[in-house]
């Protein structure tokens, strides 16, 4: 079989690998079908996410497969089923323990830019049938980051409002719940056609940040005291912006930092507005099978910028790093 892997500051290279062998107790081997990148592969293959990590790796947290064998006692799916390995594989529930944080998927654990993965099922969940390969992919980082911050932590209720900076994978899939969900979304974003895409998309509100450098301020204005909740993916760059637009006692979910990790920021306006900022790592299985209902019952379709062959999966990389993207960079079989 084929698979890319990965060696700092190099192209994908594409190699030939032995065929996986059948999958022995409570292992599950799947043919994979599409692939979804993050931010965080492009990190990965720069060396600046975790430098440590044993070279080359096979990159990749995210994609969806279909099952074709199942070992002995398997029976959270079945030969035919559509699903997706989670992220942080041993997470299932509850506060994530230290593998659950340190052992994730595409870096320390191999990843999924191969042909055929055998796994274990207790790392996979099934995914809406509906949805196009390229969409299903998505959902094990993006959208569940997405999903965990909105409803695991923010728990907003309806008519509350939620800012979303940019348009990358998170941001997007927070726009797509908040609305169901029955929230006010105002988006930030640099340009006019992104501006546009965002308000077909369902933003009540988007503001140019490049035009208006002091959004935060802003935000303030318009919402008269702020913002209930931030899906806050720049990092410390746009922190202090975030800080400025959500109200006393509202929420900066911390999620990326796709401008910047490391900054100045005043802790004084955490102090005097009460501001809860809340770590968000992604999200454990039963967080990703309540998504998955919520995108089966909504028939939310996620939004999907570029798809690229398996054989083209350099140029996929090449595309993210440009962020001339809005929603995900998907490849496929």
């Amino acid at each position: 079989m084929r698979a890319w892997q990965v060696r700092f500051g190099e192209p994908p290279e594409l190699v030939e690998r032995p065929d996986p062998d059948p999958p022995g107790p409570g292992m599950v081997l799947l043919r994979m079908l599409g692939w979804s990148l993050n931010y965080r592969d492009l990190l990965m293959a720069r060396g600046a996410y975790d430098p440590r990590l044993a070279q080359p790796y096979v990159p990749l947290s995210d994609g969806v497969g279909e099952v074709v064998a199942v070992g002995a006692g398997v029976s959270r799916v079945s030969v035919g089923d559509r699903v997706c390995p989670m992220f942080s594989p041993s997470w299932r529930d509850g506060e994530p323990d230290t593998d659950a944080l340190r052992k994730t998927r595409g870096g320390p654990v191999p990843g999924l830019l191969a042909e055929r993965v055998v796994l274990d099922e207790g790392e996979l969940v099934k995914v809406p049938g509906w949805l196009e390969p390229a969409e299903a992919a998505t959902l094990p980082c993006a959208a569940l980051t997405a999903w965990s911050a909105l409803v695991e932590h923010a728990r907003l209720p309806p008519g509350a409002t939620v800012l979303c900076l940019g348009t990358g994978g998170v941001s997007i899939a927070a726009l797509q719940l908040a609305k169901v969900m029955g929230l006010t979304v105002i988006a930030t974003t640099s340009s006019e056609g992104k501006a546009a895409r965002l308000t077909e998309l369902g933003a009540d509100r988007v503001l140019r940040h490049d035009l208006q450098p002091e959004w935060g301020r802003e935000i303030r204005k318009l919402t008269g005291g702020g913002v209930d909740a931030v899906v806050e993916v720049g990092g410390a760059a746009t922190l202090p912006r975030s800080l400025e637009a959500v109200r006393p006692n509202g929420a900066v979910l911390l999620i990326g930092n796709a401008a910047s990790s490391e900054g100045p920021v005043s802790v004084l306006p955490i102090l005097m507005k009460q501001i809860r900022v809340q770590g968000v790592f992604v999200g454990h299985r039963r967080s990703f099978e309540e998504l998955c209902r919520a995108v089966d019952l909504h028939r939310i379709r996620p939004v999907i910028d570029r798809v690229f062959p398996f054989t083209d999966a350099p140029d996929a990389f090449a595309h993210l790093a440009s962020r001339a993207h809005v929603g995900k960079v998907c490849i496929v079989a």
